[in-house]
């Protein structure tokens, strides 16, 4: 049980290898956190149906996404805020028009898997 955090070593284990197995899988508290924090992003219908809409065509203006997800423009605007601040899409402006797409590979393969299993 060399894994055992020394604040934790006195307590008693019914399988001792698998708690070292389980910390092990747990893994770094940051890795932790990045990935909560992007499921966190995922976890709201409307940034979700953003994302998916992105994932299967493409780049997409904050208008085109508006009407295609039934959001206002307004708030399409402000959920791309946030998903480009957390670096998962990112905007090429052409010209007054900036389309949208995915840019985190983790969450590609994500919208992938929901794609998928038939979202």
């Amino acid at each position: 049980m060399h894994l055992v955090p020394a604040d934790r070593a006195d307590r008693r284990t019914i399988d001792g290898h698998r708690v070292c197995e389980a910390i092990e899988a747990i893994g770094d508290a940051e890795h932790v956190r990045t990935w909560a924090d992007r499921f966190s992003l995922l976890a709201d219908p409307k940034r979700l149906a953003l994302l998916l809409a992105l994932h299967r065509t493409g780049p997409l203006a904050v208008s085109d996404l508006a009407i295609a997800t039934g959001m206002n423009d307004p708030a399409v605007s402000q959920a791309l805020r946030l998903l480009r601040a957390a670096g998962v899409v990112a905007g090429d402006k052409e010209g007054r028009v900036v389309r949208y797409r995915v840019v985190d590979d983790d969450v590609r393969l994500l919208l992938k898997q929901c794609v998928a299993d038939g979202g």
